[in-house]
């Protein structure tokens, strides 16, 4: 028998970084969340409040999970096969920076957080240079 529940299920689902796929995509948004943790990590380490130093914590790792979704999103969304051929190190630039984002999540160590930084810059040079300024933004906005 059919339900009115299943009249109304969808019958296909998508997934995208947001509910529209929109084409836009930028490195800068995996960027600021790895710079709050870099600053969540010293301001945890200035702290005596431990109360404060919790808070840090439970932040510090939400905010590396959204570097991972915004890393995976761009390395799935944007980055097409032709792209490999420019830069065929492309998977493992990805793989090891999402590993790093794990890594800055479960630790609170400035240095693996300015390593993530690092990596991030590698994958904004590698969206640069396959047009991503370009093709993903705006019209007008500033580079």
């Amino acid at each position: 028998m059919i339900s009115f529940r299943s009249i109304l299920r969808p019958s296909r689902i998508v997934d995208a970084h947001c509910d529209i796929p929109c084409g836009i995509y930028d490195p800068e948004q995996a960027r600021i969340e790895a710079e709050s943790c870099l600053r969540i990590i010293e301001k945890h380490a200035a702290s005596d409040d431990e109360h404060f130093r919790a808070r840090c914590i439970g932040i510090k790792e939400e905010r590396a999970e959204l570097v991972k979704h915004h890393l995976d999103v761009l390395w799935h969304d944007y980055f097409k096969p032709e792209h490999l051929e420019k830069y065929p190190d492309l998977h493992d630039t990805f793989w090891k920076a999402t590993k790093q984002a794990s890594k800055v999540k479960q630790s609170l160590d400035a240095g693996a957080a300015k390593e993530l930084l690092s990596m991030i810059d590698t994958v904004d040079e590698m969206w640069k240079a396959t047009g991503g300024l370009e093709k993903t933004r705006v019209n007008g906005r500033p580079s």
